[in-house]
Parts: structure tokens; C-alpha cells; sequence
């Protein structure tokens, strides 16, 4: 179906506005051509580490049509959640783990789809026989390069987006559609000469810029890797218990970034805004499942969590953590084991630990 309605187009990013998206821009579906090539590359190079499925469904995250061969628009969108502190405040609490800003409040996945099927919705019945999909992140969608195609920021040095006006601080989603829909005029990238994210970066994640390697990144350790953290990265890991914002943190862009334009469900649960991390040590299933309920947190399940907080702990030098990590020497999962050994003999003497 053709529908060629610059006044369907405005409508649409009314709605959007109304359902809590902060940016929407509409490109067609094939208008980030070079973003197949670029992920082929960086699949060869193996720099997805242990993500086999960036790797298996490559052929569909290529392009849009590559997944649905009806799709003739891509409509982006961005939902903000700008935090209102800074996310490097806590880099010096040892005792306190660091949680990435965009999982302190409600599971994006949950909210940014719940908003992109009442825009679906809202598209189907303004546009009778329009056909729709909707994905946010957990579909084989390359939603960067389509949000730099659609004019909502581009991919900064630190590969993730960056918007003028929301920093580096956007949950993205999209809509496919057959329909034709009036475009906008691609982002620019204005990164210049600036290489903040690139000197921020603690274990050298970047091997140039533009270009990212998930195995050595905070983010993919501490979320997506499962098991033993390779011990060159634990002690630049700091306090970092789940994901790292360093990269983001430093952009010059977000400056323009208000909080007050973040969606409400994004604002940060107290409890995880700077946790104890002997509270979090002591966390057996039952009560991980409790603690991170509607979090995205959730989803790493205890052992990998307590295995994060126990990487934590021996760098932090408080002696007040002795205590809880020896009481991991034996749990049951033997990556949780290791590093609890590991955090041990950082924090205790070695004359005491044989003691």
C-alpha cells in the first residue's frame, strides 16, 4: 500500500510524543545500505564475543527487508531516560555497587513496547490496510544505523546513538510498515574531533573509533558474559556491578540532555540507585527474584549478579566485606566460587587467608 501523507507522517509523531516518545524520525527500509557490511565485519573479527545469536540471525539484522521483504518504512524512535545525577558520582564508594543508569528503573523492553504497540495500533486504524511490526531490542533490528537514517542522532564514536537534543540517553525502538511514509533527512555526525568516549572507556574497548569489542567492554562482562570474568578486566570492572555508563557519561552532548524529558517509568528505583553491596552478596534465588522484580536486571539471574558484586568487592578494599565473601568460598554455582576465592584474596593478607 502507497501512502504518500506528509499529514499522516505529522499525525503519527503527535501520537508518538503522546505515548512518551521524546525523538521519531521515518526512513525508508533501505536506507542504511552500509550497516550490513559493517556488522559482517564485525562478526568476522569475532568482536560479538559469546552473542552467537548476533551471528545466527545475522542474515535477518542486515537490513530491514531482510527480516520482512513487505517492509517499505522504518519508523524510529527514542524514549528518553536522561538520569538527573551524575552515573560516575559512585565511582569511589567501595562499598556501593554501580548500576547502569538505564536499568535503575522499569524494564525498557516492557515500557518502550508497551508504547510502540498503541502507536502500531493507532497507525493500523489512520491507515486502513497498513500492515505493522514492532521490535525493541530483542529482535534481529539494527535500531542505530535506522535511527541515524531516520535524523534521530547518529552513531558516536562510542557506537551507541547520539542525539542532539537527549545526549547519549535514548531507549530505541521501531515500526516497520508497508506503508510509504514521508521520510526525514538522516542525522550528521558531529562527534568532530572530540574522543571522550574513547579516553573514558576503562578496559580499551574501542580499537578505534566507531568501532566497539563487546569482549572486552564492562556492559558485555558483567551482562551477557557467563562465565569466569577474564581476570585482565577485574580490577578496571571497579564497583561496576551491572553494565557501565563511563562511555555515555562523558559525551559533551549531553548537556542538552534534561532529566525532566525522561519517561517517568525510567525514574530510578532507590534501592538500586547505589546498592550495598554486602546486601546483594547475601542474595539467594528466591531473593534476587524479589529484589529485581520488573527489572531488567532480572534477566542475569543470581549467580551471574552475585559474581559481578564479588568482582566488586575485592576491589573495593573494605575489610567490612571479608565476612560475605568468604561466605561464598562454597556456593554451589563454581563461578560464583571462584570469584568469591579471588575477591578473598584481595581483601584479606595472605598470611590471615592461610590462617
Amino acid at each position: 500500500m502507497v501512502h504518500e501523507d506528509k499529514t499522516l507522517a505529522a499525525q503519527l509523531k503527535e501520537k508518538a510524543a503522546e505515548l512518551g516518545f521524546a525523538a521519531v524520525g521515518i526512513a525508508r527500509a533501505d536506507a542504511a545500505p552500509a550497516s550490513a557490511a559493517r556488522l559482517r565485519e564485525w562478526l568476522d573479527e569475532g568482536a560479538h564475543g559469546s552473542m552467537i545469536w548476533m551471528e545466527e540471525r545475522a542474515h535477518h539484522r542486515e537490513s530491514p527487508s531482510g527480516l520482512w521483504p513487505d517492509v517499505k518504512s522504518v519508523i524510529a524512535l527514542g524514549m528518553s531516560y536522561a538520569p538527573g545525577i551524575d552515573p560516575l558520582a559512585l565511582a569511589d564508594v567501595g562499598d556501593r555497587g554501580r548500576v547502569s543508569v538505564y536499568a535503575q528503573g522499569s524494564d525498557y523492553h516492557d515500557v518502550v513496547k508497551r508504547a510502540l504497540k498503541a502507536l502500531a495500533r493507532w497507525l493500523v486504524a489512520a491507515a486502513p490496510g497498513a500492515d505493522v511490526k514492532v521490535f525493541v531490542d530483542t529482535a534481529p533490528v539494527m535500531e542505530k544505523p535506522l535511527a541515524e537514517a531516520a535524523g534521530l542522532g547518529w552513531q558516536g564514536k562510542h557506537t551507541n546513538l547520539v542525539s542532539r537534543d537527549h545526549g547519549s540517553w535514548l531507549f530505541l525502538g521501531a515500526i516497520y510498515t508497508t506503508l510509504d511514509l514521508a521520510v526525514d533527512a538522516p542525522g550528521r555526525d558531529t562527534c568532530g574531533s572530540c574522543e571522550a568516549c574513547q579516553r573514558a572507556c576503562p578496559t580499551d574497548a574501542f580499537p578505534a573509533p566507531y568501532r566497539l569489542d563487546a569482549r572486552r567492554c564492562i556492559s558485555y562482562l558483567t551482562i551477557e558474559h557467563k562465565g569466569p570474568i577474564p581476570h585482565e578486566f577485574r580490577a578496571a570492572i571497579g564497583n561496576r556491578i551491572y553494565g557501565c555508563d563511563d562511555c555515555l557519561s562523558v559525551c559533551p552532548w549531553n548537556k542538552f540532555a534534561a532529566a525532566a524529558a525522561a519517561n517517568r517509568a525510567f525514574q530510578p528505583r532507590s534501592e538500586l540507585m547505589a546498592p550495598r553491596l554486602a546486601d546483594l552478596l547475601a542474595l539467594d534465588d528466591a531473593a534476587f527474584r524479589e529484589v529485581f522484580a520488573g527489572s531488567p536486571i532480572k534477566r542475569i539471574g543470581r549467580h551471574r549478579m552475585v559474581r559481578n558484586c564479588l568482582i566488586a568487592a575485592g576491589n573495593s578494599g573494605d575489610a567490612a566485606l571479608v565476612g560475605p565473601v568468604r561466605a561464598l568460598l562454597n556456593d554451589a554455582d563454581p563461578v560464583v566460587a571462584e570469584a568469591a576465592a579471588w575477591a578473598l584474596g584481595r581483601l584479606t593478607p595472605a598470611p590471615s587467608l592461610r590462617a
